[in-house]
Protein backbone atom coordinates (compact mmCIF):
# COMPACT_ATOMS: atom_id res chain seq x y z
CA UNK A 1 0.00 0.00 0.00
CA UNK A 2 1.25 3.35 -1.21
CA UNK A 3 0.78 6.53 0.97
CA UNK A 4 -0.34 9.46 -1.15
CA UNK A 5 -0.67 12.74 0.28
CA UNK A 6 -0.50 14.37 -3.00
CA UNK A 7 -2.63 18.08 -3.30
CA UNK A 8 -1.92 18.26 0.80
CA UNK A 9 -0.58 21.44 2.88
CA UNK A 10 0.96 20.27 5.72
CA UNK A 11 2.05 22.33 9.12
CA UNK A 12 4.47 20.48 11.49
CA UNK A 13 5.61 22.71 14.35
CA UNK A 14 9.21 22.16 15.44
CA UNK A 15 10.17 21.20 12.08
CA UNK A 16 13.80 21.86 11.87
CA UNK A 17 15.36 19.37 14.07
CA UNK A 18 14.69 15.44 15.71
CA UNK A 19 11.29 14.15 15.09
CA UNK A 20 9.41 17.09 13.70
CA UNK A 21 11.95 16.90 11.01
CA UNK A 22 11.72 13.60 10.29
CA UNK A 23 7.81 13.95 10.44
CA UNK A 24 8.52 17.06 7.55
CA UNK A 25 10.91 14.48 5.23
CA UNK A 26 7.99 11.50 5.60
CA UNK A 27 5.05 14.12 4.42
CA UNK A 28 6.70 15.22 1.51
CA UNK A 29 8.02 12.21 0.47
CA UNK A 30 4.28 11.12 0.34
CA UNK A 31 3.52 14.00 -1.48
CA UNK A 32 3.14 17.04 0.67
CA UNK A 33 3.82 20.58 0.37
CA UNK A 34 4.96 21.23 3.94
CA UNK A 35 5.24 24.15 6.07
CA UNK A 36 8.34 24.53 8.67
CA UNK A 37 7.61 26.01 12.28
CA UNK A 38 10.79 26.83 14.09
CA UNK A 39 11.55 29.38 16.89
CA UNK A 40 15.67 29.09 16.89
CA UNK A 41 17.85 28.07 13.86
CA UNK A 42 16.92 29.26 10.71
CA UNK A 43 19.70 27.43 9.29
CA UNK A 44 18.08 24.02 10.07
CA UNK A 45 14.64 24.96 8.86
CA UNK A 46 16.39 26.23 5.53
CA UNK A 47 18.03 23.20 5.02
CA UNK A 48 14.84 20.89 6.18
CA UNK A 49 12.30 23.36 3.01
CA UNK A 50 15.36 22.63 0.93
CA UNK A 51 15.30 18.97 1.55
CA UNK A 52 11.26 19.13 0.81
CA UNK A 53 11.84 21.37 -2.25
CA UNK A 54 14.26 18.67 -4.09
CA UNK A 55 11.68 16.43 -3.99
CA UNK A 56 9.19 18.71 -6.04
CA UNK A 57 7.17 19.56 -3.04
CA UNK A 58 7.05 23.76 -1.92
CA UNK A 59 8.04 24.41 1.35
CA UNK A 60 7.14 27.39 3.98
CA UNK A 61 9.73 28.72 6.84
CA UNK A 62 7.34 30.27 9.34
CA UNK A 63 9.07 31.56 12.44
CA UNK A 64 6.81 31.31 15.55
CA UNK A 65 6.44 31.06 19.63
CA UNK A 66 3.67 28.46 19.40
CA UNK A 67 3.61 29.83 23.06
CA UNK A 68 2.18 32.75 21.75
CA UNK A 69 -1.46 32.77 20.62
CA UNK A 70 -1.22 35.92 18.71
CA UNK A 71 2.13 34.34 16.81
CA UNK A 72 0.03 31.30 16.22
CA UNK A 73 -2.51 33.04 14.33
CA UNK A 74 -0.40 34.90 12.00
CA UNK A 75 1.28 31.79 11.13
CA UNK A 76 -1.85 30.09 9.72
CA UNK A 77 -2.80 33.88 8.35
CA UNK A 78 0.39 33.19 6.71
CA UNK A 79 -0.38 29.52 5.57
CA UNK A 80 -3.73 30.72 4.50
CA UNK A 81 -2.30 33.22 1.86
CA UNK A 82 0.21 31.09 0.38
CA UNK A 83 -1.74 27.79 0.14
CA UNK A 84 -5.36 28.06 0.95
CA UNK A 85 -5.17 26.76 4.14
CA UNK A 86 -4.09 23.84 5.81
CA UNK A 87 -4.81 19.76 5.35
CA UNK A 88 -2.73 18.45 7.90
CA UNK A 89 -1.38 19.90 10.99
CA UNK A 90 1.23 18.31 12.93
CA UNK A 91 1.57 19.89 16.75
CA UNK A 92 5.57 18.60 17.23
CA UNK A 93 7.05 21.06 19.10
CA UNK A 94 7.96 20.24 22.68
CA UNK A 95 10.06 20.73 25.20
CA UNK A 96 10.95 18.62 28.59
CA UNK A 97 12.16 21.31 30.84
CA UNK A 98 14.65 21.36 33.52
CA UNK A 99 14.38 18.04 36.15
CA UNK A 100 13.36 18.82 39.16
CA UNK A 101 11.26 17.04 42.04
CA UNK A 102 8.01 18.87 42.46
CA UNK A 103 9.04 20.67 45.47
CA UNK A 104 12.10 21.96 44.26
CA UNK A 105 10.66 23.02 40.61
CA UNK A 106 10.47 26.77 39.64
CA UNK A 107 7.22 27.21 39.40
CA UNK A 108 7.38 30.08 36.21
CA UNK A 109 9.71 27.00 34.40
CA UNK A 110 6.95 24.24 35.24
CA UNK A 111 4.33 27.05 33.53
CA UNK A 112 6.41 27.36 30.43
CA UNK A 113 6.78 23.04 29.82
CA UNK A 114 2.70 23.51 29.34
CA UNK A 115 2.62 26.41 27.93
CA UNK A 116 4.70 25.30 24.83
CA UNK A 117 3.37 21.97 25.04
CA UNK A 118 -0.31 22.13 25.68
CA UNK A 119 -1.55 25.17 25.30
CA UNK A 120 0.69 25.67 22.32
CA UNK A 121 -0.68 22.70 21.01
CA UNK A 122 -4.11 23.69 21.41
CA UNK A 123 -3.87 27.60 19.95
CA UNK A 124 -2.48 25.69 16.76
CA UNK A 125 -5.46 23.06 17.03
CA UNK A 126 -7.98 26.02 17.41
CA UNK A 127 -6.47 27.63 14.66
CA UNK A 128 -6.44 24.74 11.99
CA UNK A 129 -9.62 23.15 13.07
CA UNK A 130 -11.51 26.90 12.30
CA UNK A 131 -10.62 26.04 8.25
CA UNK A 132 -10.88 22.33 8.61
CA UNK A 133 -14.54 22.42 10.31
CA UNK A 134 -15.42 24.42 7.35
CA UNK A 135 -13.70 22.94 4.45
CA UNK A 136 -15.46 19.21 6.33
CA UNK A 137 -11.47 17.75 5.78
CA UNK A 138 -8.60 17.62 7.64
CA UNK A 139 -6.38 16.13 10.18
CA UNK A 140 -4.89 16.72 13.95
CA UNK A 141 -1.99 14.72 14.92
CA UNK A 142 -0.53 15.64 18.20
CA UNK A 143 2.74 14.37 19.10
CA UNK A 144 2.12 12.71 22.53
CA UNK A 145 4.36 10.88 24.30
CA UNK A 146 4.87 7.26 26.44
CA UNK A 147 4.38 10.30 29.27
CA UNK A 148 1.13 10.19 28.67
CA UNK A 149 0.97 7.14 30.57
CA UNK A 150 3.90 6.72 32.06
CA UNK A 151 5.18 8.76 35.23
CA UNK A 152 8.75 10.45 34.96
CA UNK A 153 10.75 11.19 38.03
CA UNK A 154 11.51 15.11 37.81
CA UNK A 155 9.25 15.99 34.98
CA UNK A 156 6.26 16.52 36.12
CA UNK A 157 5.19 19.21 33.98
CA UNK A 158 6.30 17.40 31.25
CA UNK A 159 4.08 14.21 31.99
CA UNK A 160 1.15 16.55 32.90
CA UNK A 161 1.49 18.15 29.73
CA UNK A 162 1.55 14.66 27.78
CA UNK A 163 -1.42 13.62 29.83
CA UNK A 164 -3.51 16.54 29.02
CA UNK A 165 -2.54 16.17 25.40
CA UNK A 166 -4.56 12.69 25.51
CA UNK A 167 -7.24 13.89 26.62
CA UNK A 168 -7.56 17.33 24.72
CA UNK A 169 -6.98 14.84 21.62
CA UNK A 170 -10.22 13.08 22.52
CA UNK A 171 -12.03 16.03 23.47
CA UNK A 172 -11.24 17.73 19.98
CA UNK A 173 -11.63 14.91 18.03
CA UNK A 174 -15.10 14.29 19.55
CA UNK A 175 -16.02 17.91 18.12
CA UNK A 176 -14.55 17.76 14.80
CA UNK A 177 -16.02 14.08 13.87
CA UNK A 178 -18.81 15.27 12.82
CA UNK A 179 -17.18 17.68 10.00
CA UNK A 180 -14.75 14.64 9.09
CA UNK A 181 -12.23 16.17 10.64
CA UNK A 182 -9.81 13.67 12.47
CA UNK A 183 -7.57 14.50 15.53
CA UNK A 184 -5.42 12.04 17.14
CA UNK A 185 -2.04 11.40 19.12
CA UNK A 186 1.37 9.71 18.09
CA UNK A 187 3.02 8.85 20.98
CA UNK A 188 6.50 7.95 20.69
CA UNK A 189 9.15 6.16 22.94
CA UNK A 190 12.97 6.44 23.54
CA UNK A 191 13.72 7.98 19.88
CA UNK A 192 17.06 9.10 19.03
CA UNK A 193 17.82 12.35 18.73
CA UNK A 194 19.97 15.08 19.65
CA UNK A 195 18.24 15.98 22.24
CA UNK A 196 19.21 12.64 24.46
CA UNK A 197 22.18 12.24 23.25
CA UNK A 198 23.43 12.21 26.55
CA UNK A 199 21.60 8.65 27.15
CA UNK A 200 22.08 6.60 24.69
CA UNK A 201 26.04 7.90 24.19
CA UNK A 202 26.46 6.77 27.94
CA UNK A 203 27.03 3.13 27.86
CA UNK A 204 25.25 2.43 31.21
CA UNK A 205 22.78 4.89 30.53
CA UNK A 206 22.12 3.67 27.22
CA UNK A 207 22.11 -0.07 28.89
CA UNK A 208 19.17 1.16 31.64
CA UNK A 209 17.41 2.69 28.62
CA UNK A 210 17.36 -0.80 26.40
CA UNK A 211 16.33 -2.72 29.79
CA UNK A 212 12.57 -0.66 29.70
CA UNK A 213 12.25 -1.33 26.11
CA UNK A 214 10.92 -5.16 25.18
CA UNK A 215 12.34 -4.69 21.40
CA UNK A 216 15.97 -4.28 23.19
CA UNK A 217 16.94 -0.92 20.91
CA UNK A 218 16.14 2.62 20.28
CA UNK A 219 13.53 3.69 18.07
CA UNK A 220 14.67 6.28 14.71
CA UNK A 221 13.23 9.35 13.58
CA UNK A 222 12.45 7.90 10.61
CA UNK A 223 10.07 5.59 11.87
CA UNK A 224 7.95 8.29 13.57
CA UNK A 225 7.86 10.25 10.17
CA UNK A 226 6.53 7.33 8.11
CA UNK A 227 3.90 6.02 11.40
CA UNK A 228 3.19 9.58 10.96
CA UNK A 229 2.10 10.03 7.22
CA UNK A 230 0.22 6.67 7.72
CA UNK A 231 -1.74 8.67 10.56
CA UNK A 232 -2.80 11.45 8.44
CA UNK A 233 -3.25 9.76 5.05
CA UNK A 234 -6.30 7.98 3.70
CA UNK A 235 -5.29 4.50 5.23
CA UNK A 236 -6.15 5.16 8.43
CA UNK A 237 -9.59 7.42 7.70
CA UNK A 238 -11.42 5.49 10.36
CA UNK A 239 -8.50 6.46 12.91
CA UNK A 240 -9.62 9.30 15.59
CA UNK A 241 -9.59 10.30 19.20
CA UNK A 242 -7.09 8.04 20.33
CA UNK A 243 -3.31 7.69 20.96
CA UNK A 244 -1.32 5.24 18.77
CA UNK A 245 1.85 4.28 20.96
CA UNK A 246 5.45 3.63 18.63
CA UNK A 247 7.45 2.41 21.82
CA UNK A 248 9.01 -0.63 20.99
CA UNK A 249 7.28 -1.61 23.33
CA UNK A 250 7.87 0.41 26.55
CA UNK A 251 4.49 1.18 27.65
CA UNK A 252 3.94 -3.05 28.32
CA UNK A 253 6.17 -2.26 31.43
CA UNK A 254 8.72 -4.78 30.73
CA UNK A 255 10.16 -4.99 34.32
CA UNK A 256 6.91 -7.22 34.17
CA UNK A 257 7.87 -9.72 32.17
CA UNK A 258 8.28 -12.14 35.04
CA UNK A 259 5.17 -11.90 37.02
CA UNK A 260 4.31 -8.56 39.47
Amino acid sequence: MEIKLEHKNALVTGANSGIGEAVALALAAAGADVAINYVVNPDAAKKVSMQIESMGRKALRLKADISDSAAVDKMFREVDKAWGGVDILVNNAGIDGKRAVAWQADPQAWRKVLEVNLFGSFYCARAALKGMTKRKSGVVLNMASVHETIPWEGYSAYTASKAGMGMMTKTLAMEAAPFGVRVLALAPGAIQTPINETVWEDASKRADLLSKIPLGRIGKVEEIGQMAAVLVSDAASYVTGTTVYVDGGMTLYPSFEHGG
